[in-house]
């Protein structure tokens, strides 16, 4: 088998539609995908610095607080001040529109900073500097210079009877001082979980970005989606520009809310922003958007699936917000090399041919929903083998439910990690839904992926391929793994 990690000839692994329409196989656009995950293993002091931060409480126990982050920063002398904020929320897409905002502004000739979560590889991916991972020297030194003053707030936490600093609340202000170190002009920051007490919020944005929003984590943020939209819109801070994708009505309603108790300007996808046209293309989709400032024709997104169209919309529309306040349209020429820069690692990504493999992150019912809808345009295929594990957390059921007339047959495994869901218990729920015949368990990811291959290259269909989804952790997992089977070579 070949690593499509070393090619970035579309037309190498290029197929025709029946329309006539070339859909490439190998890695999308003028970058390679793998370019933003730094594989090949972090040298000893990043795992220290690893080490340290996961030591903490995890960053799927959040506490519900602002003030143990403020007084961090504070202690630091506020690095979080020193630049303006794209802040970024919702339950899907936040990881990509954010990674396309990053890009827009960059291609403005801005010095930018990016945090998301999670990681797919190294740890380092979640701190970008400029469009690149955090340099392994910069994020150790940058550690090092924050750790006495982790250790002093730990300890005036715990004199009050709260717990110490945990694992998300100590990385973002290791973010947010490596961006002010850097130094960067702008930082597009993404939020961990729900976003009025996370602690990404101690930032003051110019620009809150709200991706849809649907139900997740519901033990955190509550069970209703608008329960949700109300901790979300917490990010939105007075006078500030709000930007949405398309919301169901009771979330929209808590984003109007939210705005005009802060006196924000909201820009709605719909009404306010729209994709106009989507044209699959090679590499990627041709997309045309109207914005808040201005209408953009044929733009090259190096994205697969309608909905990173519209994530690009709310992207475009974030920058129209930042660069001049919703007032002006941006260069066409600038707005085009940012867009056809930007990269989603594990969103339909494809990694590897004979059989084709592609991951994508999508982890709950709306994610695999947009999946589903996306993959054929994509990546037609009449036999798709799926290699599916999920967080115990999740809505697996809504998840087989958006997938069970995409994937033919079902490989079962289970995530790296503790909080996995039983690859045996999610199979029953799998063999309830689609039936006993086209579900395989295999609690090993290594040996889930080859039988996969080994179903896709036995399948009767010539274009059989093999889908990896149901968890980000995984989705990294299989990426490296791949990955390593080029570099033996």
């Amino acid at each position: 088998m070949s690593d499509s990690y070393d090619s970035n000839d579309s037309d190498e692994f290029g197929e025709t539609t029946p329309d006539g329409i070339e859909i490439p196989v190998g890695p999308a656009g003028d970058t390679d995908p793998g370019d933003a995950v730094p594989y090949g293993g972090d040298d000893d002091e990043v795992r220290r610095v690893e080490a340290a931060l996961y030591a903490r409480i995890g960053e799927q126990s959040p506490e519900h607080r602002l003030t143990a982050t403020r007084r961090a920063v504070e202690l630091l002398g506020d690095p979080h001040l020193a630049y303006p904020v794209i802040h970024v929320t919702g339950t899907n897409g936040k990881t990509s529109t954010a990674r396309m905002t990053e890009s827009i502004v960059r291609a403005h000739g801005l010095r930018t900073g990016l945090m998301t979560s999670p990681h797919l590889v190294s740890i380092r991916e979640r701190i970008v500097i400029d469009g690149q991972p955090i340099a392994p020297d910069r994020f150790v030194e940058n550690w090092d210079d924050i750790t006495p003053i982790l250790a002093m707030t730990d300890q005036e936490l715990t004199d009050k009877g709260e717990l110490p600093l945990t694992f998300f609340e100590a990385l973002t202000v290791l973010a947010l001082a490596c961006f002010a170190e850097a130094p960067v002009d702008v930082a597009v920051i993404e939020v961990g979980m729900g976003g009025e007490w996370d602690s990404t919020n101690v930032v003051q944005s110019q620009v809150a970005v709200l991706t849809p929003i649907a139900i997740d984590h519901a033990k955190q943020l509550g069970n209703t989606v608008a329960e949700i939209a109300r901790t979300k819109s917490g990010i939105i801070k007075p006078s500030s520009a709000v930007v949405s994708s398309a919301q169901v009505p009771e979330a929209l309603a808590e984003l109007v809310r939210a705005a005009e108790l802060t006196e924000s300007t909201l820009a709605v996808e719909g009404t306010g922003f729209s994709v106009a046209d989507v044209t699959p293309a090679v590499g990627g989709q041709l997309i045309t958007v109207q914005g808040v400032a201005g209408r953009y024709d044929d733009l090259f997104l190096p994205l697969f699936g309608v909905h990173q169209a519209h994530n690009a919309a709310v992207a475009i529309a974030a920058v129209e917000s930042f660069i001049g306040r919703g007032t002006q349209a941006l260069d066409e020429d600038v707005l085009s090399e940012g867009l056809a820069g930007a990269t989603s690692p594990g969103r339909l990504q494809p990694i590897a041919q004979d059989p084709t493999v592609v991951v994508d992150a999508a982890h709950n019912p709306h994610g695999a929903k947009a999946l589903a809808d996306a993959l054929p345009v994509a990546f037609p295929s009449e036999h798709v083998v799926g290699v599916v594990g999920i967080l115990a957390d999740k809505d697996a059921r809504g998840f087989v439910r958006a997938l069970k007339d995409t994937i033919a047959t079902f490989v079962v495994t289970q995530p790296p990690g503790e909080r996995a869901l039983d690859a045996d218990e999610f199979a029953r729920i799998i063999v309830d839904e689609v039936g006993n015949d086209r579900v395989v368990v295999e609690p090993s990811l290594t040996q889930a992926l080859q039988e996969a291959r080994d179903l896709a290259d036995e399948a009767e269909a010539e274009d059989a391929m093999v889908l990896v989804a149901g968890s980000i952790v995984m989705v990294g997992a299989v990426m490296d793994l791949v990955h390593g089977e080029g570099e033996a070579k």
